[in-house]
């Protein structure tokens, strides 16, 4: 790998976090958003766990020694988390089964409305630039896939954010970042299996290397928030879940996710069908956007390499 490289990502990033600045960041310990740390300054950060689940907490303490900064540890009871889920669904208009990552994500934003903040910076879009998700390690055409998907990027923090009147900064998402990671050859973007490569060796001088070299998690499993899967699982017989999957013309995945569907139903009432310019979703019936590979009502993803 040429070493300019990793130097000019590392550049355009700061160049868009210094043009971009916020009075808050969510703050998981994972790679993405320690980078943000380490380049930026005078940020109150914001990490979120449910009771005494996460595995973040560990790495959230190890950049608040190493960089001096504000942590706010939010600690979340399992009752309230679990409460909390209908308002969700109300915000995001959605039974997505990823709907315990948002809860992470509500949760933080609703701390920073709380103490004042007006803005909070995320580090979305990093997996998505730079092979961050398992499944990519699959795809033939890297950067082709990515720029595929760009056009429909979305991020429950933009409507969670919009709710409660905070701006969300994205770092990543910033035209100069983009443009230049479409750049980057598929083979720096993962290496050995490793995603987010050239990111990691971007930044291994500026952060602990367990931080740099830790493995991709979930912010839904980092904050513990994926524990509230379990819980709502056992709230379903395999009888009733059975009974209503064939009641429902709905393909869901799991208890859980009929657990959303029904409080989306009480919401909402039925699922809107696709307006005229849309293709219907094969797993609930929801308009998407042509050029679109996931649904976001019911969270289905589409077949990529059709």
């Amino acid at each position: 790998m040429k070493i300019e490289l990793k130097d000019e990502l590392k550049v355009k990033l700061k160049n868009a976090v210094e043009k971009n600045q916020a009075d808050g960041i969510l703050l998981s310990g994972g790679l993405d958003t320690s980078i943000l740390v380490a380049i930026s300054s005078n940020m109150t950060a914001i990490n979120v766990s449910l009771e005494d689940f996460s595995s973040d907490l560990k790495y959230a303490r190890m950049l608040e020694k190493n960089f001096d900064i504000e942590v706010n540890y939010v600690k979340i009871g399992i009752d309230e988390a679990l409460s909390s889920i209908k308002h969700v669904i109300k915000i995001l208009e959605t039974f997505d089964p990823a709907l315990p990552n948002d809860l992470a994500v509500y949760f933080g934003i609703r701390y920073a409305k709380e103490v004042g903040l007006r803005s909070v910076m995320t580090g979305d879009g990093s997996d998505e630039l730079f092979g961050g998700y398992s499944y990519m390690r699959d795809i033939e055409d890297l950067n082709a896939y990515i720029e595929r998907i760009l056009p429909n990027i979305y991020f429950s923090s933009n409507r969670i954010c919009e709710h409660f009147g905070i701006k969300v900064v994205q770092p990543y998402l910033c035209k100069e970042v983009v443009d230049f990671s479409l750049k980057i050859p598929a083979e720096f973007k993962i290496r050995n299996g490793v995603g987010k490569w050239i990111l990691r060796k971007a930044f291994e001088d500026l952060l602990p290397a367990e931080i740099v070299w830790q493995d991709k998690r979930p912010l839904e499993y980092g904050s513990g928030m994926t524990r509230l899967r379990e819980i709502i699982s056992s709230k379903i017989s395999d009888k009733e879940f059975m009974e209503k999957r064939n009641l429902y013309s709905i393909k869901f995945t799991s208890k859980e996710h009929l657990y959303y569907y029904e409080i989306y139903r009480d919401v909402f009432g039925e699922i809107p069908e696709p307006k005229e310019d849309d293709k219907a979703c094969p797993y609930c019936g929801a308009g998407i956007n042509p050029s679109s590979l996931h649904c976001r009502i019911c969270g289905g993803v589409l077949n990529w390499r059709k």
